[in-house]
């Protein structure tokens, strides 16, 4: 983070500068780095953000006794994995009887939520080649939401198509089929869950390793200077002259 701050500092700071790009020696990059001071309870509630978001309950037990930041629900976070799992292999009824559990509103407050997972279910009949009880249930329960949502009326059709094809390898909506169909539905309950435990959808750390990319890559253009290319490893590279 502190990084971040610094690489945007560096970048205003050649605003002004001409066409020929300013060199940046290893030395002054980190005399300057060094300058920035960002407070360690802050880069401890950026750890712990990303760990309770993820779900890394063991992860973030150990790191809350280490670091003393604030107490943690762990149950809750359980359960949230307990529902984003139960997605993710196909058991739908399983998450949402979960979710339902955990709190009934958020399915009732989110029609949007509620038909994915109901479409996730569509899916998952068809994939277990259960045709008939497919059809019966996209009548039954998918076809009045369509009814009433031109959106969701589309991604039925779509869904439905399935069931034309012998070959879903050259089905034209066979993506449905694909393990990131189901990782894009547990997304989007996970995201649900954490909204309604006042908690952010999103860790802040990604959006910060992006706009620190983001950042580098303006400063590129106006300076030559020691960079992170490895966001793995954060090893600063000797600047290219």
């Amino acid at each position: 983070m502190s990084l971040f701050w610094f690489v945007v500092g560096q970048l205003a700071s050649t605003e002004t500068m001409s066409t020929s790009k300013k060199v940046i020696t290893r030395d002054e990059w980190e005399r300057k780095l060094n300058d920035v001071k960002i407070r360690k309870e802050d880069m401890n509630k950026l750890v712990m953000n990303f760990l309770v978001t993820e779900g890394y309950v063991e992860a973030a037990e150990k790191f809350r006794m280490e670091s003393g930041t604030e107490h943690i629900d762990l149950m809750t976070i359980t359960d949230r994995m307990a529902v984003k799992k139960a997605v993710q292999s196909g058991n739908v009824e399983d998450a949402i009887e979960k979710v339902n559990d955990l709190n009934p509103e958020i399915l009732d407050t989110n029609p949007q939520l509620f038909f994915h997972l109901q479409q996730q279910r569509l899916i998952e009949l068809i994939r277990n080649g259960k045709v008939e009880e497919a059809l019966e249930f996209a009548q039954e329960e998918l076809a009045p939401r369509g009814e009433e949502n031109q959106s969701f009326l589309e991604e039925l059709e779509r869904t439905v198509a399935l069931l034309a094809f012998e070959d879903v390898s050259n089905c034209p909506v066979g993506d449905l089929l694909d393990i990131s169909q189901r990782l894009k539905t547990a997304s989007e309950v996970n995201a649900a869950i954490l909204t309604s435990q006042s908690h952010e959808k999103d860790p802040k750390l990604p959006s910060l390793l992006k706009m620190l990319i983001w950042a580098q890559n303006q400063l590129d253009e106006k300076a030559a200077y020691p960079r992170i290319n490895d966001l793995s490893t954060a090893v600063l590279e000797d600047p290219s002259i």
